[in-house]
């Protein structure tokens, strides 16, 4: 097939142009190609998991209510194996904590909930450490227990955090300093809060007096 002059000049640029810039031009289609291909994997992967966990966790609740401590604890374990980064790896790990506890297990009952505060986020790791302090008061690990309460909690654990400080340091006989952890508490907790009365009786029965609070209503 016969080109005319400005055809043949067009063909010639083109290849031209091919030939600095094909392999670049190739090259990049084949990463979008890629990344395309691997965000819907991505997502697939995500929704199969998360099907998947949840299955395993609806399956975690009718061991729960069995009280079927030695199968909650296998199926906690393999969430925690396959799917540690989802949501149910921790609510699973805070279920078997308190499955274990039940069965008088302290020890499971501890590493699960350390499981939770080394790796889960946001308010379930603050629950898993206020759950850990209770363990290990019950165990008399007074240091270790106010060790798990220094970590950093979401503010609206800050009440509930304080108080079980206080626990702990009345145990250790430490009154005065009980006394301002048991401060801290009514003054991180709202009015309304149905944890305050409570609070107000230890505060009063080792001799303080309830100052008026600072938080909010």
């Amino acid at each position: 097939m016969a080109y005319d002059l400005e055809e043949q000049e067009q063909i010639a640029s083109l290849k031209a142009f091919w030939n600095k810039f094909g392999n670049l031009i190739t090259w990049l289609a084949i990463i979008v190609l890629g990344s395309y291909a691997a965000y819907n994997y991505w997502n697939y992967y995500q929704r199969n998991t998360a099907a998947e966990a949840s299955g395993l966790y609806e399956e975690m609740q009718k061991s729960l209510a069995a009280k079927d401590n030695t199968k909650v604890q296998r199926i906690a374990a393999d969430i925690e194996s396959k799917y540690a980064r989802s949501a149910y790896a921790q609510m699973s790990a805070l279920a078997a904590a308190k499955s274990a506890f039940d069965a008088n297990d302290m020890k499971t009952a501890k590493a699960r909930l350390q499981w939770v505060v080394e790796h889960g986020s946001d308010e379930y790791q603050s629950v898993a450490r206020l759950r850990l302090a209770g363990v290990l008061l019950d165990e008399k690990a007074y240091d270790e227990a106010l060790t798990a309460l220094g970590g950093e909690v979401l503010p609206q654990f800050a009440g509930a955090v304080a108080d079980r400080k206080g626990d702990v340091l009345v145990a250790q006989n430490k009154v005065a300093e009980a006394r301002s952890a048991y401060q801290a508490a009514l003054d991180a907790m709202a009015k309304n809060d149905p944890a305050r009365q409570l609070v107000q009786l230890k505060l009063e029965a080792i001799g303080g007096t309830a100052a008026t609070p600072k938080a909010a209503a």
